[in-house]
């Protein structure tokens, strides 16, 4: 499902300002399933799920809620 985080400048940036976080996904999952992925193996609630298809790859641009910190998230995942 979630094959991997996405530590690029711009990544950081968004964890920092915008409260979302970037990761690569299955191209096959839609927004409902990546929702359900990651509110599960992270134990927060997501707010809303953007994706982008960029070649063979999907990235999904996952925004959590105001209580659950993006930048905790990226701390357990060794980004920052």
């Amino acid at each position: 499902m979630i094959k991997k985080p996405i530590t690029t400048e711009k990544a950081i940036r968004l964890i920092e300002a915008e409260n979302i976080i970037l990761f690569e996904v299955d191209s096959r999952k839609n927004k409902k399933e990546i929702k359900e992925s990651v509110e599960k193996m992270f134990n927060v609630k997501v707010e809303k799920v953007n994706t982008s298809n960029r070649g063979t790859k999907k990235i999904a641009y996952v925004k959590l809620n105001k209580k659950n910190l993006a930048i905790d998230v990226a701390t357990k995942l060794g980004m920052i």
